[in-house]
């Protein structure tokens, strides 16, 4: 059996790189690293890497998923509580589809789709 260390980085697929760079680096402030060809860009939030992919076949996701998250796939981001309370106010602002705050004990969190219905998730731990 082989023992993996840590996680190194994970992959998203997006429809349109310029539109998915804009929404994950602008609004969700994950830091740009480089181009990877015309088919995909690099990111870091925090200690890991995020590959965006394009898939130009890519169809949306649901909306409804953001409603029914539990045993979806999905990413989750961690975050302060002044940032789960500016994403609540901006989320809404921009039109962003979420869903929450979902009260989970000692945590909570909020679900949201990115532009090509990716289900992702903001976890503020109280």
């Amino acid at each position: 059996m082989i023992r993996l260390t840590e996680l190194d980085h994970f992959g998203i697929e997006v429809s349109d790189l310029t539109r998915a760079r804009r929404f994950y680096c602008d609004v969700l402030g994950i830091e740009f690293l480089q181009d990877l060809g015309k088919d995909g860009l690099l990111l870091r939030c925090g200690e890991r890497r995020i590959a965006l992919h394009l898939n130009r076949n890519l169809r949306p996701g649901s909306l409804g998923v953001i409603h029914n998250p539990l045993g979806r796939a999905h990413h989750a981001f961690k975050v302060s509580g002044r940032d789960f309370k500016r994403a609540l106010d901006g989320f809404a602002r921009e039109g962003i589809p979420c869903h929450g705050p979902v009260d989970w004990g000692d945590h909570d969190c909020l679900y949201f789709l990115d532009p090509d219905g990716n289900l992702l998730e903001l976890v503020w731990h109280r």
